[in-house]
Formats: structure tokens, C-alpha cells, sequence
């Protein structure tokens, strides 16, 4: 449709190339070139009656040149002529300039179809505006503290490659920040504090406790990252359950992984913004006994899994965290890091999730250059103040999932 549009174009319009038109689209030189009226054929009678009226001259015989028959046979076929010339100079001046437009036209169609170039060409003359790169958003009811909090968290990220997304929230302070907030990632082990929120959901609705099994692996899955305690609570609960829990939570993003593959499951900054939320405040969702028990698990991993969040908060400041990470043949590695802080007069959790790394250790530094800014923003010390240091040598459980 759009090169039949394009050639009905350029049949139908003047062309810059045949030259100045009038209104109506007639080219200038045809009036500098149409003949006047009755040019042609008149003035082939004056020249005839000039003819006669020099070989009268010279025999030296009188002659009335104005009376002269032919030259009035001349006259009044000059009238006749002016009206005929008129049309015909007309007539022609029209075909010759239709002519040479279809000509034109003709000529240019024939090429640029030809050689596959004229539609290109034509939307080569609007290129695409380049895409622009998200930027941090940040909302707060302290005044100054969003501009700091978005100038900083830009700073940390300044230089950075890969993918990141980054989540802030302090109820204290009514403070938010968000950068790629719906953007997905495969979840890696950062599933299982949702893992361990749909076992003590399920578990409430069906007013029991947590068996010693379910507890001895929930307790491996958080503090150590245990692999497979995961996978046999994910194969126990069934991804109905899980789905089941992620509808009461209001985490719509959130896509469980298929085929058993949990590592894979889809998450975003926003939903894992939502679980740190129900974990941390009395909701219809969670239990408080639940929420209790999934902050004392996150607050005793083990140190070398203590990187991410963590990093900078004050002292003071109670700390629960889980971290994942994966690598595959796409996006390189995914190095994620979740945590909730408390204390100090502060209540704040943030959410920070990477791919395109590559290494795992240049995801963990990203990680945490945006930590070490949001806790220093937040709850403002001392410079003698001892910040948490995290492990020097992080580690984490990798998931078994397919390479690519």
C-alpha cells in the first residue's frame, strides 16, 4: 500500500525538475516561448503581400498595397488564424509539458523500482529517534533527601555496564526510589524468600505448623543457600501453590520457572518490593509468626553470603539479606541482592537486581557502590561510625538450569 501511495504521489504532483508553474501548474517558459495571436499564419500573408508590393516598386508601376486583394485575403485569414493559433499553442504547450512530466515521472518510477531503492530511500529520510536510557526516579516526604538519593544512586551507577535495577522504600521518611522497577530477570536464588513465603502461607491457610523437615530445609534454603532443600520444597508445594501465594500477595509480575527450573522463575524490582513489604509489616498475607521467622532466617546467612545490600549500612542497623546468582551463554551473569534494615530510627529495605556482567564479582561491586550510597543517604553517621563490611570473598549457590 505504501509504494502504490508513493507512486500515485509522484504521478499526480508537480515536479520541481520541469522547471516554475503557475498556479495551475503550467511551466513558466511556456509563456515566454507560445506565440502571439495569429503569429503563424498571418504573418505568412504579410510576408507574401511585402513580396508583392517590392516587385511593384521596382517595374515602377503605382500600386495600393492596403488594397490588394491578397493582402485582404490575408487580413481576414489572419483573423481566423489568431483564434486557431490561439487553441493550437495552447493545445500543444499542454501536451508537451503532460509529456515531458510523464516522461519525468516515468524515468524516476522505472529507476528507483528497479533498483529496490525508492522505498528505503525515502524512509531513510526519517531515521528513528534513539532510545533513552532509564533514569533513577526518587520521592521522599523529607525534604532534600529524593534529589540526594537520585543524584547518588546515578553517581554509584556512573560507568557501570550491564543491566540494573535498583528499588528503595523507608517508611520512616515515606521515601522511594526506582530505576527499571518492571523490567524482568531470571530470579536465581533470590526466589527462595518466596519459596519460604508460600510454604508458611500454605501453612496458614491449612492451620498448621512447619513439620521439623520443612523446617530443616527452609532454615539450609536461606542461611546457606541449600539447592537442593529448594528444589524439594518447590517439588512439595507444586508451582499451583506458588502461583497461588503470588495472586495474595499482589506480585502479578512474578512467573514461575517451568520444568522444575525455580532459578528461572521471572521477578522484578517492583514485586520484590512488594514481598519485602508484607515481610516486614503486619498484613492479611503473612502471619506475624511467619514474617518473624523469615527475618531471623535472613539475618543468620552465612557470612560469605553476607555481600550486596548490606554493604555500608551503619551500625545499628539490623540486617536481613538474600543474595543469587547465575551465569549463562545470555546476559552473562545475574548477580542480585535483596535486604530489609531496621534500627536507628530508620525501617527501610531495598532491592537492586543485575544482568550482563561479566563476572560475578563485577555485578557484586555494582551491587553494592549503589548500597553503600542509599545507606550513607539514609541514615547520615559520623565518619568514625563503623559501616557493615561485607565478605571479601562472596559466595552463592548457583541453581541447575539450562546454559542458555
Amino acid at each position: 500500500m505504501a509504494v502504490l501511495a508513493l507512486i500515485a504521489f509522484l504521478w499526480a504532483a508537480p515536479w520541481d525538475g520541469d522547471g516554475a508553474r503557475d498556479s495551475r501548474g503550467v511551466p513558466a517558459e511556456a509563456f515566454a516561448t507560445k506565440p502571439e495571436k495569429g503569429q503563424f499564419v498571418a504573418k505568412a500573408g504579410e510576408d507574401h503581400a511585402c513580396q508583392v508590393h517590392s516587385r511593384v516598386h521596382a517595374l515602377g508601376m503605382p500600386y495600393n498595397f492596403r488594397s490588394s486583394p491578397r493582402v485582404k485575403d490575408a487580413r481576414a485569414r489572419r483573423g481566423r488564424a489568431a483564434v486557431e493559433a490561439r487553441g493550437w499553442g495552447t493545445s500543444m504547450t499542454n501536451r508537451m509539458t503532460g509529456m515531458s512530466r510523464r516522461s519525468r515521472r516515468t524515468r524516476l518510477l522505472a529507476a528507483g523500482l528497479a533498483a529496490g531503492t525508492l522505498i528505503p530511500l525515502v524512509a531513510a529520510a526519517t531515521p528513528a529517534a534513539a532510545a533513552t536510557a532509564p533514569t533513577v526516579s526518587c520521592t521522599s516526604g523529607k525534604a532534600g533527601l529524593a534529589a540526594k538519593l537520585k543524584k547518588d544512586i546515578t553517581a554509584a551507577l556512573a560507568g557501570r555496564k550491564g543491566t540494573i535495577a535498583v528499588g528503595l522504600y523507608d517508611r520512616t521518611t515515606n521515601t522511594t526510589c526506582s530505576l527499571r522497577s518492571t523490567s524482568a530477570f531470571d530470579s536465581a536464588s533470590v526466589v527462595k524468600v518466596t519459596v519460604l513465603s508460600t510454604l508458611l502461607w500454605d501453612a496458614k491457610k491449612h492451620d498448621r505448623y512447619l513439620t521439623s523437615r520443612e523446617n530443616s530445609l527452609a532454615t539450609a534454603m536461606i542461611t546457606k543457600s541449600d539447592n537442593n532443600a529448594t528444589t524439594a520444597l518447590w517439588k512439595q508445594l507444586g508451582v499451583t501453590k506458588v502461583k497461588g501465594f503470588l495472586k495474595a500477595a499482589g506480585m502479578t509480575q512474578t512467573k514461575p520457572g517451568a520444568n522444575g527450573y525455580w532459578g528461572l522463575t521471572q521477578i522484578t524490582v517492583q514485586d520484590e518490593q512488594k514481598l519485602l513489604k508484607l515481610i516486614t509489616a503486619k498484613n492479611s498475607v503473612l502471619s506475624d509468626n511467619s514474617r518473624a521467622y523469615i527475618l531471623k532466617l535472613m539475618g543468620k546467612v552465612i557470612s560469605s553470603q553476607r555481600w550486596g545490600t548490606p554493604a555500608g549500612a551503619p551500625a545499628g542497623v539490623s540486617v536481613h539479606v538474600k543474595n543469587g546468582w547465575l551465569p549463562r551463554a545470555t546476559h552473562g551473569w545475574r548477580v542480585h541482592s535483596v535486604g530489609t534494615f531496621n534500627g536507628a530510627g530508620r525501617d527501610y529495605m531495598i532491592t537492586v537486581l543485575t544482568h550482563g556482567n561479566s563476572t560475578m564479582n563485577y555485578g557484586v561491586t555494582t551491587i553494592q557502590n549503589v548500597a553503600r550510597a542509599i545507606h550513607k543517604d539514609l541514615v547520615p553517621t559520623a565518619s568514625a561510625t563503623t559501616a557493615y563490611v561485607p565478605t571479601s570473598t562472596p559466595q552463592e549457590a548457583v541453581p541447575a538450569v539450562p546454559a542458555s
